[in-house]
């Protein structure tokens, strides 16, 4: 750890250790076609994708566009409700408001039938058990409390499935950034 070393008129006085400061921020979300389509189909416990015409990639939640393509994913694809942890992240921090209990997790699940994962909760397993590769299936809030919104996706949960072979994005590849696998980058080797 490096010291810092204080201005003369600031030695001896009690360093600042935390600051709350109030924050409030209210936005207003218009859906456009593609995600209007996808929240509906939430709220009847659908999970809905759009497939792109040219590269075949199914994307949820869908934005109306394939971002490789530059065309309209005017497809619906009703997906599977398990997935697979693709990535994770075990949360130890609290925050105000929260309700689950430290640590908790976050993942990226990608879909069965999706070729994109979508970010979510992973419970009813230990923290430290949740893997890449974990086979994981949707846990829905109670129907009388569906609406159109991710929230009536509770979190995800273990299926008890065998893992799953996981493709990493860059794996075989290298960063780009000098790490490299072998050493060597790409067109630099024998």
């Amino acid at each position: 750890m490096v010291d810092v070393v204080l201005p003369e008129s600031l030695r001896g006085v009690e360093p600042v250790r935390s600051v709350r400061i109030p924050a409030r921020l209210e936005y207003r979300y218009t859906p456009g076609a593609a995600s209007s389509r996808f929240l509906r189909g939430i709220a009847e416990k659908r999970i809905l994708g759009e497939r792109c015409s040219v590269c075949q990639k199914v994307y949820v939640p869908p934005r109306g566009a394939c971002p490789t393509d530059g065309v309209p994913t005017a497809e619906q694809v009703e997906l599977a409700h398990a997935g697979t942890v693709v990535s994770f992240c075990v949360v130890n921090v609290a925050f105000y408001g929260q309700e689950m209990e430290i640590p908790y997790v976050t993942a990226n699940i990608r879909l069965d039938g999706s070729d994109l994962p979508i970010m979510h909760l992973i419970q009813e397993c230990p923290a430290d058990e949740v893997r890449i590769g974990m086979r994981v299936e949707a846990v829905w809030v109670d129907d009388a409390d569906l609406g159109p919104t991710l929230e009536s996706i509770r979190w995800f949960r273990p299926t008890g499935e065998p893992d799953a072979d996981v493709d990493i994005p860059g794996e075989g590849v290298g960063t780009g950034l000098g790490s490299w696998v072998g050493g060597t980058a790409p067109g630099e080797g024998p």
